[in-house]
C-alpha cells in the first residue's frame, strides 16, 4: 500500500519527480523558488521522515538573495509518496534518491549546492562521498559526522544541564516505553526543546515548524533514529563518517550553534577535516539556528555560496 501526498501540495513551482526503487516507482515532491543559472541549492530536511516545511524560511531567504532554491520532501515524507516498505529506509537508497532528484532537476557541478540539516546533513555527507563529482558546494547544517559522538554529547553535556526531576521523569517514561504519553512531549518541550531545538516559547514556534512536527512519518523516524529524543538509536546508531571527511574535496560549509543538540566544537573540528572546509558559528542559535539566529546563519550561508560561485 502506498499513501499518496495531499493534493493541496500542488502550487506554483511544484514538480513531482518519479523515483525508481527496488520496490517500484514512486513520486517525490519538489518546489523551485527563484532562478539562477550558477547557484542552485537543493535542501535536504531532517528527521528522517520530517518535511520541507520547517526549512521553507531558508529557501525563501536564499531566493530573496538571488539564489535558486529547491524544497524537497524525501520519499516517505508527507508531501511525497509514502510506501509501506521498511527496506526503503536505508542510507544507500536515500542517496540514490537524491541522485535521481538531482538528475531530474538538471543540477550539476557548475551550479549544484547541496544543503543538509540534521538527518539531511547525514544524507548530504553520504551523497558527497558517493557523488562528489556532481557537486559545486556542500553545506552541513547542525549535524555531526558521528552518531556515537552525538550520543556522547547528549549523555555527558546536555542531560546534566537539565532539571534533574524532569530528566528522571523523562527517563522513566522512556524505560517504560511510554513514548506516546502526552507528558513525555510536555516534559521535552519545556525542558529540552526550547533550550536546544528552537529557543522560543512553545506558543511562538513558527507554524511551518509545527507543521513539520505534525506531519512527521513516525514509522521512518523511529526505525532510523529510535524513539528517544535524548539519544539516537535505530538504524543510524553506529553511523560514523569522521574518518572519511578528508575524502570530500567539494568546498564545504559546516554550520554549528551554541545551544544545539550537537556539539559546536565537534562541528568546528569537522570543518577542519574537509580539504576545503570552513565553519560558521551561530552564537545565539540552537538546532534550528536559521530561526533563532537568522541573520548570522543566512548571512554566512549566502556569503559562502556566493564565494564558491566566484571561484
Amino acid at each position: 500500500m502506498v499513501q499518496k501526498a495531499p493534493a493541496a501540495a500542488d502550487s506554483e513551482g511544484v514538480r513531482r519527480i518519479p523515483i525508481t526503487t527496488p520496490s517500484g516507482t514512486f513520486e517525490v515532491w519538489t518546489k523551485k523558488l527563484g532562478d539562477n543559472p550558477t547557484m542552485k541549492v537543493l535542501l535536504l530536511h531532517g528527521g528522517p521522515g520530517m518535511t520541507h516545511e520547517y526549512v521553507e524560511l531558508v529557501a525563501e531567504k536564499l531566493s530573496e538573495a538571488g539564489i535558486e532554491a529547491y524544497l524537497y520532501d524525501q520519499l516517505g515524507s508527507y508531501y511525497s509518496d509514502q510506501p509501506d516498505d521498511s527496506e526503503l529506509w536505508r542510507i544507500p537508497r536515500f542517496v540514490d534518491e537524491v541522485e535521481q532528484v538531482r538528475q531530474a532537476l538538471g543540477l550539476g557541478p557548475d551550479n549544484f549546492y547541496l544543503w543538509g540539516h540534521s538527518w539531511g546533513g547525514i544524507l548530504a555527507i553520504e551523497y558527497a562521498l558517493a557523488h562528489g563529482d556532481a557537486l559545486k558546494g556542500l553545506i552541513i547544517s547542525n549535524m555531526v559526522a558521528s552518531i556515537p559522538e552525538y550520543n556522547r554529547y547528549a549523555e555527558e553535556v546536555l542531560k546534566p544541564q537539565m532539571n534533574p526531576q524532569a530528566l528522571a521523569e523523562i527517563e522513566a517514561l522512556e524505560a517504560a516505553g511510554d513514548y506516546e504519553n502526552p507528558r513525555y512531549m510536555e516534559l521535552l518541550m519545556g525542558n529540552f526543546y526550547v533550550q536546544h531545538i528552537l529557543r522560543r516559547p512553545p506558543d511562538e514556534w513558527p507554524p511551518e515548524v509545527m507543521a513539520s512536527l505534525e506531519h512527521v512519518n513516525p514509522q521512518i523516524y523511529v526505525l532510523m533514529q529510535g524513539p528517544s529524543e535524548l539519544g539516537l538509536s535505530g538504524r543510524l546508531e553506529n553511523w560514523d563518517r569522521s574518518a572519511d571527511l578528508a575524502k570530500i574535496e567539494t568546498p564545504t560549509l559546516v554550520i554549528g550553534a551554541r545551544y544545539d543538540t550537537m556539539d559546536p566544537a565537534y562541528m568546528e573540528w569537522m570543518a577542519s577535516q574537509f580539504p576545503n572546509g570552513e565553519f560558521l558559528y551561530c552564537p545565539n542559535g540552537s538546532h534550528l539556528a536559521f530561526y533563532d539566529d537568522t541573520e548570522t546563519y543566512m548571512d554566512g550561508l549566502i556569503r559562502f555560496i556566493r564565494k564558491v560561485n566566484e571561484e
